[in-house]
């Protein structure tokens, strides 16, 4: 499953500081199950997320986003809800790291604060643009380094991998 490089959907506005718990509550940390992992994306912070979610909506949040534990539930449950992207004015760097090579898209974007609720949003990852169609605005972010980049747009690093392993093969026949 590679990822869109450039991502539109409605905005889901959060603060600062939301950590991996509410994110993906810890009780249901033995669900292994990804369409299982979903049902509970922001379940503790906003009840019923994964059922208004649609594919391709947009977190924005404030600074510290992804703090807590290190699981990976956090960025799957919210990828796999169908979010296309997460912007926020920081995040903790486990989650950050562990979103990319999960082929969760990540946005670093200084001042969320303009955003509300229900704006249509336009990013486009490699341009490092993200625009507001509701407000007619448009933000410049620094886009992820070439490597990184790579990993997101081919779904994240497993996929990444098998991609190069194959590649590799390929060349390995015909020399």
């Amino acid at each position: 499953m590679s990822v869109s490089r450039v991502v539109r959907g409605r905005c889901w506005v959060f603060g600062d500081d939301v950590n991996t718990d509410v994110i993906f509550p810890q009780r249901y940390s033995h669900v292994t199950d990804p369409g299982e992992i979903s049902k509970h994306a922001m379940e503790g912070i906003t009840p019923g997320f994964s059922g208004k979610v649609e594919s391709g909506d947009i977190v924005v949040a404030g600074r510290n986003f992804g703090c807590g534990s290190s699981m990976e539930h956090a960025p799957i449950a919210l990828r796999e809800a169908g979010v296309g992207a997460v912007v926020a004015e920081s995040f903790a760097r486990i989650f950050y790291r562990n979103a990319i090579s999960l082929g969760l898209p990540v946005v670093e974007l200084q001042d969320t604060d303009e955003f509300e609720q229900g704006d249509v949003l336009e990013i486009s990852l490699e341009e490092g643009e993200l625009r507001n169609a509701t407000r007619g605005t448009l933000h410049v972010f620094r886009p992820l380094p070439g490597f990184l980049m790579e990993v997101l747009l081919a779904g994240g690093l497993i996929p990444h991998l098998n991609e190069k392993l194959a590649t590799r093969g390929r060349e390995a026949k015909h020399s």
